[in-house]
C-alpha cells in the first residue's frame, strides 16, 4: 500500500488550485485500490474539505503518515517533510537564485523531489501542466485589455468567474475591432489561447495573406519558429536545428510586428534564441503593434515590452516604444501589455481538473506497474540525498559556487 496526501498550499500570494480534484480523486481510490489517498485539510483550496469527503476521502490536519505528498507551488522549508517523496513545481531547474536554499533543504532532509516540469515522456515531451490554462486566460485578458484601453467594453476578470464556460460566454457578448492578431508558440499554452480565438471566431489567414492584406474583421495568424525566425547565412533552416542551435538564427518577426496590432506570446524561449523584438524595434515608427498578452512572460528577454510580470490583481501595464520605459496603460501612445506570470491561478477548478485528469494518466500508475515507461526515473531530481544524474548540472548552484 502507498500512501499519498494532497497538501496544502501554503505559498504566499495563495494559490487555489490542487493536484487532484475530488471527482478525481475519487476515481483514482476506485483504479488503484492498492493506493491510499488522504487530503490535508485547507480553508484556501478551490475545493472544500466537505467535497473530499462526499467524495469519500479522509481529510486531516496531520498528513506525515503518507509517503508521497501531491502539492502545486513550491512547498515553503518549514513545511518540508524529511525523507518523503515529493510532487511540486520546484522552480530550480533554472537555478533560480531565490529557491537555492529550498532545494539545499530537500538534500539536507533526504527528500525525493519529483518536479512536476520535468514529468515527460522518452521524447522529452511534458506530460502535465498547467499550458492550456495559462493560455486560455491569457489571450482573454488580453482582450480584455483591449476593452479598457479603448473603452469598448468590459469583461469581468477571470478570476470573478465560476469556470471556463463562464469565461466564454462573457466573450459571446462583445464585439472586437477589425484587428490582426499574430499568435506564437505550438504547445499546450498557444493553442490555448487560440482556443479563445477560435471561440470569437476569428478567422485563421496563412502567414502570406496576413502579411498583405487587411481584412474587415478580427484574423489571426498563428506562427512557428520558421516564420519568425531565419537562418544567419540566408539557408533553407530547419525547426529541430532552431531548437538545438538557436544561434545559427536571427529574428524575422518584424515582418509581424509591422503588420499586426495585437501579439499573443505562447512559444517557449530557448537560451541563445534571438528576440522577438528588440527596444529599438519597437522605436521605429512602422512598428504596429498596440497589445501584447505575453503569456510566456520571460522578463528583459525576448519581448522587449515585457519590462516585468504583472499581477492577477493589476495585470495591465503600459510600454512607452519611444522611451523604452514603462508608462501609464490608458496612454494613447502606450503599447498595453499584459504579462501575468500565474495565469493559471484565474482558473483554479478548471485547471486543477485537467491537471489532476493528466496525473491520472501518466504518473499514478507509474508507481504500480514498476514504471515501466520511466516516467519517474526521468523526473525524480533528488535521491538519498543527492541529485540524481540528470540533474547534476545543479551542483554548483547547490553549493553557490556560481554567480546566478
Amino acid at each position: 500500500m502507498i500512501k499519498f496526501a494532497l497538501i496544502k498550499e501554503r505559498k504566499t500570494p495563495p494559490d487555489r488550485r490542487v493536484v487532484f480534484s475530488p471527482e478525481m480523486l475519487k476515481q483514482a481510490t476506485e483504479k488503484f485500490p492498492e493506493a491510499e489517498f488522504k487530503v490535508e485539510s485547507s480553508d484556501i483550496r478551490v475545493f472544500t474539505d466537505e467535497e473530499y469527503r462526499a467524495a469519500g476521502i479522509e481529510v486531516s490536519d496531520d498528513v506525515s503518515d503518507c509517503d508521497v505528498m501531491l502539492g502545486v507551488k513550491e512547498v515553503p522549508i518549514p513545511a518540508l517533510i524529511a525523507n518523503k517523496k515529493y510532487f511540486f513545481f520546484s522552480h530550480t531547474i533554472k537555478k533560480q537564485p531565490y529557491n537555492r536554499d529550498l532545494l539545499r533543504e530537500i538534500l539536507e532532509k533526504n527528500i525525493e523531489l519529483y518536479d512536476h516540469e520535468v514529468i515527460v515522456n522518452n521524447k522529452n515531451a511534458r506530460l502535465i501542466g498547467f499550458g492550456r490554462y495559462a493560455g486560455l486566460v491569457g489571450a482573454y485578458n488580453g482582450i480584455r485589455g483591449i476593452g479598457i484601453k479603448e473603452r469598448l467594453f468590459e469583461l469581468p476578470k477571470a478570476e470573478n468567474l465560476p469556470d471556463l464556460n463562464a469565461m466564454l460566454a462573457e466573450l459571446d457578448k462583445i464585439k472586437l475591432p477589425a484587428y490582426k492578431f499574430v499568435l506564437t508558440g505550438s504547445g499546450k499554452v498557444a493553442y490555448g489561447a487560440r482556443e479563445i480565438l477560435e471561440h470569437l471566431n476569428m478567422k485563421k489567414v496563412d502567414a502570406d495573406a496576413y502579411m498583405e492584406n487587411e481584412f474587415d474583421n478580427p484574423v489571426f495568424c498563428h506562427i512557428d519558429v520558421l516564420d519568425y525566425a531565419k537562418r544567419k547565412d540566408g539557408a533553407k533552416g530547419s525547426r529541430m536545428e532552431f531548437y538545438k542551435v538557436p544561434e545559427n538564427y536571427d529574428s524575422d518577426f518584424m515582418k509581424f510586428a509591422r503588420t499586426s496590432d495585437v501579439f499573443i506570446a505562447g512559444h517557449f524561449y530557448g537560451e541563445g534564441s534571438p528576440v522577438f523584438y528588440s527596444k529599438e524595434d519597437a522605436a521605429q515608427k512602422d512598428f504596429r503593434i498596440k497589445y501584447v498578452a505575453d503569456i510566456s512572460c520571460d522578463i528583459a528577454g525576448p519581448v522587449a515590452s515585457t519590462i516585468r510580470p504583472s499581477t492577477i490583481a493589476d495585470p495591465f501595464y503600459g510600454y512607452d516604444p519611444e522611451t523604452g520605459a514603462e508608462t501609464d496603460f490608458m496612454a494613447p501612445e502606450a503599447i498595453g501589455v499584459m504579462a501575468v506570470d500565474n495565469l493559471p491561478c484565474e482558473l483554479p477548478k478548471d485547471a486543477s481538473e485537467g491537471f489532476g485528469e493528466m496525473f491520472l494518466e501518466h504518473v499514478i500508475p507509474a508507481f504500480f506497474n514498476d514504471d515501466k515507461d520511466g516516467i519517474l526515473e526521468r523526473a525524480r531530481m533528488t535521491r538519498d540525498g543527492r541529485l540524481t544524474a540528470p540533474f547534476l548540472y545543479l551542483e554548483d548552484y547547490v553549493k553557490g559556487e556560481l554567480e546566478v
